[in-house]
């Protein structure tokens, strides 16, 4: 979640009709054009936002009239008929007792597994979790067996109750108390033991893992107003079904949903596919009550606290990184390639590049070596990369990335959704389907050659002074054709660049490690002007790795 902001600094980019990079990996070169940025707004910046999660706001489960099959139809009627009333918080009050809870005092109220929902039953198996804490609010769950409904009671008995949590047995009893959110486990690494696979827990957030992956990044099923001098609102999850598998050793998992909020009132299915890519179909139709300025579909959360780059080194810290996630990949409508290496920048910075049909984007956590984070309780290089595959058209747009400053490596600080361009209005609804897809490494995103780490200095060359204008950048890439070139082979870098001018540049394959190095100066540079900055490898006109792309400023080596 991100609290009320301005937007600080504000860049849109075309990908789709004024081309800033490279074409898809085999297809020809041509003359890109410059991005050109949108008019910014001052603002303080605002503060990153602290896990855990926010709080999610429950409402009644409606009634399935007699005869018909429990499917998403059945919850698109939910949410059409929600969204012709007023909003209102539909959630018991949750008592002191519980609310005031610590984080660790929360973490002692435990689910006793062998209470799990078809526990022994099916590969899938369901955990609760108790209110409490940050998660005041209450969300319904039901079971559908056959397509009919039923609400799982809250049962005080499934729950044991650390030392530290002083309740009244009485209390513990009251019916309506009910649940925050709900686990999914599954057999993911070994038939003998259950591991997570899905949590949906705090206000429209759920995470997914893979195999052999910890948690890291979030997704969330929708953002409105997201770094907005407004304020953000935050849509939550208020009904769940959980569909119970038709056979034992069924593979896959459907789990329906109704969000709601002040603006919007939502109705999605997702169905959760494990495995060492684990995928989730998500299907969605929003039904607004009002219009919204700024609309996040399949918004992504992350913490970046800072990269390889030895110029981000601002903190007092023993770990050579520390991050969830280390850049922003995306594949735009005509086919080319992106990726963004993310910042934790000294202001908020909010850039959108715009595009028309994406075919995906994700924040991807890209660098799985141990020996780059040296921190054997965080575990960053098993963190997941999280990838958002658009089914159908999604007209045009562009993804917005979010960048938050933080001192602390505890807080959520990185957003991307997509925005689209048209209005949203009320009684207007809208369908987004995209497929998310939680993975380590795949060859296919991207499938041709990649970018592997980024280094900038004060582009001091041979004992030189360092020019107080100037920057220089140097990119290292690998993979698909790459790998097989010999060093003889007259790899050529096409940049750009709006704001600077670029100089000494120079392309090299590395005998050590047969890494394509790129080295060049940004001059010129202005004080108060970002400078956007495109390169991508060429061999005989034809594209070879992705576009990287960055944003750089006379304050980047203080604020990457």
């Amino acid at each position: 979640m991100i609290g009320a902001m301005a937007i600080a600094a504000s860049t849109a980019v075309d990908l789709q009709n004024g081309r800033t990079g490279a074409p898809a990996p085999g297809t020809s070169t041509a003359p890109p054009v410059r991005a050109v940025p949108a008019p910014a707004a001052t603002a303080p910046a605002a503060a990153a936002v602290a896990r855990p999660t926010p709080a999610v706001t429950p409402a009644a489960q409606s009634p399935v009239p007699p005869g018909n099959s429990f499917n998403f139809a059945t919850i698109e009627r939910f949410a059409r008929q929600r969204a012709g009333e007023s909003y209102r918080d539909r959630s018991p009050a949750l008592p002191e007792v519980l609310s005031e809870l610590t984080f660790d005092q929360y973490k002692d109220i435990r689910f006793r597994r062998a209470n799990a929902l078809w526990r022994d039953q099916s590969l899938f198996e369901v955990q609760f979790f108790h209110r409490g804490f940050n998660f005041d609010r209450r969300v319904q769950i039901s079971e559908v067996v056959d397509g009919v409904p039923r609400v799982i009671p809250y049962n005080p008995a499934w729950f044991e109750f650390g030392r530290d949590v002083h309740l009244p047995v009485k209390l513990r009893s009251r019916a309506d108390l009910g649940y925050a959110g709900f686990r999914v486990h599954y057999p993911l690494h070994s038939p003998a033991y259950k591991d997570e696979l899905i949590v949906f827990l705090g206000a429209s957030y759920f995470r997914v893992l893979a195999r052999n992956q910890a948690y890291g990044q979030s997704a969330r099923a929708l953002a409105i107003d997201t770094a907005s001098a407004s304020g953000e609102e935050i849509p939550a999850f208020t009904d769940f079904w959980l569909v119970r598998p038709a056979q034992a050793q069924q593979r896959s998992l459907t789990i329906y949903a109704l969000l709601d909020s002040p603006s919007v009132v939502g109705a999605y299915q997702f169905e959760v596919r494990p495995g060492a890519i684990t995928q989730v179909e998500i299907h969605s139709e929003l039904f607004p009550r009002r219009s919204i300025a700024k609309l996040g579909i399949a918004p992504l959360t992350s913490m970046f606290f800072y990269g390889a780059d030895p110029s981000a080194h601002r903190f007092d810290d023993f770990r050579p990184q520390v991050h969830d996630s280390d850049g922003l990949m995306a594949q735009t409508g005509n086919g080319e390639w992106l990726w963004r290496r993310l910042h934790n920048p000294r202001e908020l910075r909010v850039n959108r590049f715009m595009d028309t049909t994406p075919r995906g984007f994700g924040l991807i956590q890209r660098d799985r070596d141990f020996a780059h984070y040296q921190d054997t309780d965080s575990q960053f290089e098993r963190r997941p990369s999280y990838w958002v595959q658009p089914l159908g058209d999604w007209g045009r747009g562009g993804v917005e990335l979010v960048e938050i400053p933080t001192d602390e490596s505890i807080h959520d600080n990185i957003v991307a959704f997509w925005v689209p361009a048209g209005a949203v209005g009320a009684g207007h609804p809208l369908k987004f389907n995209y497929l998310l897809s939680a993975f380590s490494q795949s060859s296919q995103w991207p499938p041709g050659g990649r970018v592997i780490a980024t280094r900038t200095d004060n582009a001091a060359i041979g004992g030189a002074k360092p020019r107080d204008d100037a920057r220089r950048i140097i990119i290292d890439f690998a993979g698909g054709d790459l790998d097989g070139l010999d060093h003889s082979q007259p790899v050529q870098a096409h940049l750009t660049a709006s704001g600077g001018r670029i100089d000494g540049v120079s392309v090299e394959r590395l005998p050590e490690t047969g890494v394509w190095r790129v080295i060049f100066r940004v001059i010129d540079l202005h004080a108060k002007q970002a400078a956007d900055l495109h390169c991508y490898l060429t061999l005989y006109g034809e594209a070879l790795t992705e576009t990287w792309t960055d944003q750089l400023t006379l304050q980047s080596d203080k604020s990457i």
